[in-house]
């Protein structure tokens, strides 16, 4: 599984990391810190990574279908 992380959306809620901080990384100011990345989601972390997916207020976290 891969997710992109829409750098235009971020708006720094930082509601991934603390719901999925395993996944989900912040940078010094509160953003997503791979956000204008497309990340690779370690096996076993799917579910934690579509938490992060359905919580984002601003839908900044993109499935990217493989």
């Amino acid at each position: 599984m891969k997710v992109k992380i829409d750098e235009t959306r971020c708006s720094g809620h930082g509601r991934c990391y603390v719901l999925a901080p395993e996944v989900y990384q912040l940078d010094d100011n509160g953003y997503n810190a791979e956000a204008g990345s497309t990340i690779e989601i370690e096996p076993g972390l799917e579910k934690k990574a579509m938490v992060g997916v359905k919580n984002c207020p601003e839908a900044a976290i993109i499935p990217v279908e493989d």
